[in-house]
């Protein structure tokens, strides 16, 4: 029987990467007797290794939880900018937040962005102060920044620490008394959101769903309204966090069906589901396409791992509909794919577990985001036309580009003030406009509008080690903008190398070049013939490195007698040698590729 609406209460929990969501998660669901002593483990809802591994959440989790006769839905979400996404389907899916900051690093960027988006979805939202019992603990000075940054009356913050269980009694009464309950007519065409999905092998695509009105039940035959797709549900339930089957979910419910759907794609997040029979008017608001905006080549280190690459990631993509991937054949890697992310630590989730749960040694290319080019009219065409551009090695002839457009985005960065002098200077090398600068406390909220091309190579690394891991960083996407863009192609010994090239700003090409040139001559290794390294913009060389040919000494058997037979040696070495540099191919090894794609900047 669906459960009463005003005993439901639906809410998430906010927080920046490692505030501790996932500690205070384990001790809610503990406290309730959603699991006993004996099958609690470390971060229950971080089903992944590297979940628990890098302390993030990459996947959205819920569980169920009774409290002194309520209901209480907790959705664990994602709190990285890449997840943006399903991070506003979740929160759509709530009432209200717990919003959780740490009592000893205070508000950080990827909460201030949380927050505002769950303050947009009207949400109640109850500050938790974390980590009470560290001795760098200042309760008082967290909640002065939460009022004064975020702007939410802070004063009936409640003081927990998730490790040591202090303040959770009280967390679970605020949700009961402070979070309104949803509302909902049972009566009304069936309405409910896509908040997640994801494969299991057991029981094919499994649907996390909110119930806005009606109820949804087993044996229901329901159609997505974006997709346009029917389906049969075989199985409604719940997570207490283990799989509960229930006969039907109602008004304001969260849990779970499978329909017997076989792929992620197929089920979106942020759909609507409707009854087939008697469909709801209109779709609920907010549903988008997610569409990638890094791209990378990944290839394998050898060759014959190709095939394997190929299944591990079609399995990748059964659990992953945000990322996308077509073939492609390099000369200098040899078969591959280019795959499309939803950002860096996307990239980076995926390539390690490639890596890791598919035993795969892999190449990745520069990543490079998507450039908009306007091509110039051409013969027989009626009107100019615009092509996406995802690989640099795609670029048309730049006779035929009227115009290149980039992304651009918002980016917020908190830091200490002490770090500041070096995080512009960061900023504005990497083209960036400054916005605003303001000041919390000992810290500076800097607002950057930045080409996110000079974000994807090493932009948060640097941040990372110039602010000594103190700088935060948010970033949202603002649109595409006109840019003096050009491709620069790599050459070795006057073949280009098409997995090197990559498209820059004409203003740091030169730099960008030299140094890659300056890297490759490290790793390459010498051969008996001169080697040029050049970086080129179109016929037009801007950087060159030599590697020195090795010699072998041809003179060392002639012994005394006439200075003519040593020079007549040398002139038929010298002869080879020329020879040698017009016919011979160099080797350039794995790891020197590896190497010089992992560059970023110096």
């Amino acid at each position: 029987m669906a459960t009463e609406l005003s005993k439901i209460r639906n809410f998430s929990i906010i927080a920046h990467i490692d505030h501790g969501k996932s500690t205070l998660a384990d001790r809610l669901i503990q406290r309730t007797g959603g699991l006993s002593e004996r099958e609690m483990s470390a971060q229950v809802l971080d089903n992944m290794d590297i979940e628990k591994e890098r302390g993030i959440t990459i996947k959205a989790q819920t569980v169920r939880l009774e409290w002194k006769g309520h209901v209480l839905n907790l959705m664990d979400t994602p709190g990285h900018v890449d997840f943006a996404y399903e991070v506003s389907r979740s929160l759509a899916a709530c009432e209200g937040a717990l919003l959780v900051v740490d009592a000893a690093q205070g508000v950080e960027a990827q909460t201030l962005a949380n927050v505002y988006q769950s303050i947009e979805h009207d949400h109640e939202i109850i500050p938790v102060i974390n980590k009470i019992d560290l001795p760098s603990a200042e309760p008082e000075k967290v909640k002065n920044e939460i009022e004064e940054i975020i702007g939410i009356d802070a004063s009936n913050a409640v003081l927990a620490s998730a490790k040591s269980g202090i303040g959770i009694d009280e967390i679970l009464d605020a949700v009961v008394e402070r979070i309104p309950a949803p509302k909902g007519d049972a009566d009304a065409p069936l309405k409910a959101m896509l908040v997640d999905s994801w494969y299991d092998p057991y029981l094919g695509v499994v649907i996390l769903v909110r119930v806005i009105d009606g109820t949804i039940r087993k044996g229901q035959q329901i159609k997505f309204m974006a997709a346009g797709t029917t389906h049969l549900i075989d199985r409604v339930g719940a997570f207490r966090p283990k799989i509960e089957q229930l006969p039907d979910l109602g008004p304001g419910e969260i849990g779970f069906i499978t329909a017997q759907i076989k792929e992620v794609a197929q089920a979106r997040v942020g759909d609507t589901l409707t009854d087939a029979k008697r469909p709801a008017a209109e779709p609920l608001p907010g549903f988008k396409e997610v569409q990638p905006v890094v791209f990378c080549g990944l290839f394998p280190v050898d060759a014959n791992d190709f095939e394997k690459l190929r299944e591990s990631i079609s399995k990748l993509r059964l659990n992953d509909a945000s990322f996308s991937f077509e073939m492609e054949t390099s000369a200098a890697l040899g078969f591959g794919f280019r795959c499309g992310f939803l950002g860096l630590l996307h990239l980076e989730i995926i390539q390690e577990r490639l890596t890791r749960e598919y035993d795969l040694d892999l190449i990745t290319t520069a990543p490079s985001v998507v450039y908009r080019l306007r091509l110039t009219k051409a013969a027989g065409e009626a009107e100019a036309r615009t092509i996406e551009l995802h690989n640099p090695a795609d670029m048309p002839d730049p006779n035929r580009i009227d115009e290149i457009e980039e992304p651009w985005i918002k980016a917020v960065i908190y830091v200490p003030d002490e770090y500041l002098g070096s995080i512009l200077k960061l900023c504005q090398d990497r083209r960036g406009i400054q916005k605003d600068l303001t000041y919390v406390g000992g810290r500076a909220q800097l607002t950057y509008e930045l080409p996110l091309n000079e974000v994807v190579f090493d932009f948060y690394d640097r941040l990372k080690s110039i602010s000594r891991g103190y700088a935060s960083f948010d970033y949202e996407q603002i649109g595409y903008r006109e840019g003096d863009l050009v491709k620069m192609s790599i050459m070795v010994n006057a073949e280009p190398v098409d997995a090197l090239s990559m498209i820059v700003h004409r203003g740091t090409a030169e730099t960008r070049g030299r140094g890659m040139c300056e890297r490759l001559k490290d790793l390459i290794p010498r051969h008996l013939f001169k080697i040029p390294i050049q970086a080129a913009i179109g016929g037009k060389v801007i950087a060159r490195e030599t590697i020195a040919a090795m010699r072998k000494d041809v003179t060392a058997k002639c012994y005394g007698g006439d200075i003519t037979r040593k020079r007549k040696l040398l002139e038929k070495q010298k002869e080879g040698k020329k020879r040698m540099r017009e016919y011979g191919s160099v080797q350039i090894p794995q790891e020197a590729f590896i190497a010089a794609l992992r560059m970023g900047e110096e």
